[in-house]
């Protein structure tokens, strides 16, 4: 069962530890190579090849599954151009398990003939990394990515379902971003409970840029199912969000902290973990 259908209880509660997160930014890398990483893959495709891309990516999925992939999918609308495959994944041993696993994939035979075959599909390529804000682990109603990959749902795919990517360009400075993560984790509770949320509306992660654009930061949310249409669910817990005092006020502290945000408004492929 999707961690997405929260119960009542879970809802009422909201637990948050009162703990200070501060986050480095306006700096180089400051992760251990063995602390957990967040990696954020963008393909610009050809529009004319989109569709061979995603055959043969969808042929190759086992492959890519090797790496600890948590979510692959295509932009409806939004701010991210179209025809851009999208993939996040996790790893929890840090940059050297990426170098590792990454280099592992590149040797195998089935995974260069794949590549051979949707190299001439890509217009350019972008990756960026991230960490997961420390308050994913303060909410029990906020699995992580981790989760998606250890209960991997792309069984129930098929459905109405969208993953909307909220991103934030913070202001520079060293204090931005750890002013963001208070702002937000006091906030964040009265957004989670608002009356009238849709069920399925779940908060995935939050994550922060390390290296890439910094002072950047992503809300992960997941709408919608097998059984309900995710652009109507994420519809319906907006307005209801619109009613929660507190996150009405956090937002507008937030907001002198941005220079911009935008959202997009994902598919999920088939073999994506995260759906």
């Amino acid at each position: 069962m999707m961690l997405g259908l929260r119960s009542a209880a879970a809802l009422s509660s909201s637990r948050r530890i009162l703990k200070t997160h501060c986050v480095a930014a306006m700096s180089t890398s400051t992760i251990n190579p063995s602390s957990p990483i967040v990696e954020l893959r963008q393909y610009q495709l050809h529009p004319a090849a989109t569709g061979t891309y995603t055959k043969n990516t969808i042929q190759s999925s086992d492959l890519r599954k090797t790496l600890p992939l948590a979510f692959f999918g295509f932009p409806e609308t939004g701010s991210i151009t179209l025809n851009t495959a999208v993939h996040l994944y996790h790893y929890p041993e840090g940059t050297r398990q990426r170098k590792d696993e990454r280099a592992a994939l590149a040797k195998k035979d089935e995974w260069k003939q794949y590549l051979g075959g949707v190299k001439e599909c890509m217009m350019q390529q972008k990756s960026e990394i991230f960490v997961e804000a420390g308050l994913v682990q303060d909410f029990e109603e906020v699995t992580g990515l981790e989760y998606w990959i250890k209960n991997d749902c792309s069984m129930n795919s098929g459905g109405e379902s969208i993953v909307e990517l909220r991103k934030y360009q913070l202001k520079l400075g060293y204090d931005t971003v750890p002013n963001f993560l208070k702002l937000y984790s006091e906030a964040l509770p009265s957004k989670l409970n608002a009356a009238g949320t849709h069920p399925t509306t779940q908060l995935v992660t939050i994550l922060v840029s390390d290296v890439g654009s910094l002072n950047t930061v992503y809300e992960v949310w997941k709408h919608g199912g097998k059984d309900s249409c995710g652009m109507e669910a994420m519809e319906q817990s907006r307005q209801a969000s619109r009613g929660a005092k507190e996150w009405r006020t956090g937002i507008a502290e937030i907001a002198k902290l941005a220079t911009s945000f935008d959202t997009s408004i994902l598919k999920p492929a088939s073999f994506s973990p995260l759906q």
